[in-house]
């Protein structure tokens, strides 16, 4: 195993200790993250251990946040226990032998250590350095603000006079979590005029879930494109923009938002006149609740602060293999041997035991979803079990050529749901389009539960 080069922390007073390897960390426990660590917890040889690494206290199923962003009553659903892995502090992870799991931020990664950070403000706990032999990077993409529980720290959020009072500080856990979202289904309920402005997914079912619940709103729906979710077959754009005119939703497509109207915008106070804001070609929206449901970014800074060629400067996205390796050439690598099915891809990297997977990884072009994450992690997963044999034995560097010993990626058809308000929703699965009606206020989130090794779950169970 090559030494850890120095972390760097983001204080000189700060404590570190370093730990023993034979340890696998993954990053990140959403959709991936969490099912490459029920994969390699089942497989794992006698003296590893896998460190599961979130900053939150529950797995956010942040797929039923626009809806329960809405509708009161569900939204504890949506922070699901990690029951299947023991939660350890900081501080205890050197006595943990076993599978463990530890809520902290991740402050920096080498190509052997993650420098971690405990999560509670003030906290007086040392930042601490663990090292690791294998790690998978499963840290998404940054949300779109209206479902980002965490969007309080981050600099340079763009603010317009549509938004109401701040949302409740988020650090972590279930209760703030249900706080945020209860918060958020005030502001929907709060306001006459809704602007969604996205027309993808989560933009759709924004504006049909606040126009289903409260018919009596004014609600539109701002897109760029001529086509609602562009990424997927036509049928798709035609039953959504079906689903949408029957319940109202206003649609503009072919239209971007000024955001310059944004800062101008103002109401009188104690008028009953709504607010008005335009599309760049003059086209006046009127609105009082701004949804602004695009802008997802990959989350790789880290990956790029460890090694800028990781991560490419256009998307954000990390670099991988097929064997959802992180791709970075050595010094030696010759283009010549370029693989012909891949011809953009190296077979070599600098760094053969880092894996990233889901949002952040620029995977062949398959759709960002959390099924894709969740296969993606499963070849991560198996590939890194079929590597620690022949670590033992003889050891990984990097620079060495391990495709022909590893499971490659490769992305299926595009695969969606979409809802259409409180019962109908739209899918398309292995090129087939189709509608149900069958849908239920909670989205039929047990199933999640379930996935999560909770089966059969009862409504008190999820307070938990």
């Amino acid at each position: 195993m090559s030494v850890a080069k120095k972390a760097s922390h983001p204080s000189s007073t700060s404590m570190h200790t370093t730990f023993p390897t034979r340890t696998v960390v993954v990053l990140g426990g959403s959709y991936g993250g969490s099912r490459a660590a029920q994969v390699l917890a089942k497989g794992m040889p006698q003296g590893w251990r896998v460190v599961l690494v979130d900053r939150n206290s529950h797995m956010n199923h942040v797929y039923n946040f626009p809806r329960y962003a809405v509708l009161a009553g569900h939204e504890h659903k949506a922070f699901i226990p990690y029951n299947n892995f023991p939660t350890s502090s900081l501080s205890d992870i050197p006595s943990c032998s076993s599978h463990v799991r530890v809520q902290a931020t991740i402050i920096s990664i080498d190509d052997h250590r993650i420098t971690l950070s405990p999560n509670l403000p003030g906290s007086q706990q040392s930042y601490v350095d663990l090292e690791f032999d294998y790690a998978i990077y499963a840290l998404g993409s940054h949300l779109p603000q209206p479902i980002d529980l965490w969007s309080h720290q981050k600099e340079g959020i763009m603010k317009s006079s549509l938004e109401p009072p701040e949302i409740p500080t988020y650090g972590g856990t279930k209760s703030e979590g249900i706080s945020s979202l209860q918060e958020r289904q005030k502001r929907v309920e709060a306001a006459r005029f809704v602007l969604v402005v996205g027309g993808g997914a989560l933009g759709i079912q924004f504006a049909s879930d606040i126009a289903a619940l409260y018919p009596q709103k004014h609600v539109t729906l701002l897109h760029s494109r001529r086509r609602l979710l562009p990424k997927f077959d036509d049928a798709m754009h035609e039953e959504a923009l079906q689903g949408l005119q029957e319940l109202n939703v206003r649609v503009i497509l072919g239209e971007r938002l000024d955001f310059e109207s944004l800062q101008r915008t103002s109401a009188t106070q104690g008028s009953s006149e709504p607010r008005v804001v335009r599309t760049l070609s003059g086209q006046e929206i009127s609105a009082d609740l701004l949804l602004l449901c695009t802008g997802q970014t990959p989350n790789t800074g880290l990956l790029r602060d460890m090694d800028p060629r990781a991560v490419s400067p256009d998307t954000g996205l990390a670099h991988v293999l097929r064997t959802m390796q992180l791709c970075v050439p050595p010094p030696s690598f010759e283009p010549h041997k370029l693989r012909a099915d891949d011809p953009y891809l190296c077979q070599k990297t600098l760094y053969p035991n880092i894996f990233v997977v889901g949002d952040a990884a620029d995977a062949f072009d398959a759709i960002k979803a959390g099924h894709t994450s969740y296969y993606q992690a499963e070849v991560a997963a198996r590939n890194i079990l079929r590597l620690i044999p022949r670590d033992e034995k003889v050891g990984i560097a990097a620079g060495d050529d391990l495709g022909s010993e590893l499971e490659e990626y490769a992305p299926g058809p595009p695969a969606i749901k979409v809802t259409l308000g409180m019962t109908k929703s739209v899918y398309e699965v292995n090129g087939v389009v189709g509608t149900k009606t069958d849908g239920v206020e909670d989205l039929g989130v047990a199933v999640m539960w379930a996935a999560r090794g909770m089966r059969n779950v009862t409504e008190e169970e999820m307070f938990e």
